[in-house]
């Protein structure tokens, strides 16, 4: 996927209010962007750091630049946008490039089921099981060259969690898939001590049956794309 408008570099001032930052533009201008991302977004909002924007001319939208790209040490990067994943995987799964679920053809979004909840995709295939697909990004790295999620508190995600558990009882295939929007990780890992619950919700689901599967990304200021597979440790 690539970016509808080029990309500008800038520099983070300070991010607040979940959905806005402050930044300078390289010609000195002080702008406000949209930041897409209600996440806690650790260790990529220190003020100073080089990000990207994607400017628009859009009358419509009161913010004329949103935040799409953290730019890491080693050229490395980071997505800021979580709208982007579900995008980026409803490609993938059309392109069949992930492997594990390149069997279904009818790949369906926002269909809903459990209570009050939409699944991020239902994929159905003559023959198969359906399969429930609940999509997450994962950005936070901290001590090591593995990703990490959730960045905060997440019920909402121990609530699809529990979701998916209740589906896979009913006999079909249900896959959380850890799409990591950042080039400078290996391996996906569960953040127990940012959000215990999320992290016993997802160890019973791995046990019932639940399918957890990573994937990593290409990402540069001209586009994003899914990369291969990563391993997921759902230990504590």
């Amino acid at each position: 996927m690539e970016f509808s408008t080029p990309l500008v570099p800038a520099r983070l001032l300070r991010r607040y209010k979940r959905f806005l930052a402050d930044a300078v533009l390289e010609d000195g201008r002080e702008i406000t962007a949209h930041c897409a991302n209600p996440g806690a977004m650790l260790g990529l909002k220190d003020p100073g750091l080089r990000i990207w924007l994607e400017p628009n001319d859009d009358p419509k939208r009161k913010l004329k630049y949103s935040w799409k790209l953290a730019e890491l040490p080693g050229g490395h990067f980071a997505g800021i946008d979580t709208s982007l994943p579900n995008r980026l995987v409803k490609d993938a799964l059309a392109a069949k490039a992930i492997a594990e679920l390149a069997a279904y053809d009818q790949i369906r979004p926002e269909v809903k089921y459990g209570t009050g909840s939409r699944v991020d995709f239902l994929c159905t295939q003559p023959g198969l099981p359906d399969l429930y697909l609940e999509v997450k990004n994962a950005h936070l790295r901290r001590d090591s060259s593995a990703a990490e999620f959730p960045d905060c508190v997440t019920a909402r995600g121990a609530k699809h969690l529990g979701e998916l558990v209740q589906m896979r009882a009913q006999g079909h295939r249900a896959v959380l898939l850890y799409l990591v929007q950042r080039s400078d990780c290996d391996r996906l890992k569960i953040a127990h001590d940012l959000d215990p619950a999320y992290g016993a919700a997802c160890q019973a689901a791995a046990a019932a049956g639940v399918e957890m599967l990573a994937y990593g990304t290409h990402i540069s200021p001209k586009g994003i794309a899914v990369a291969g597979p990563l391993p997921v440790s759902t230990a504590p």
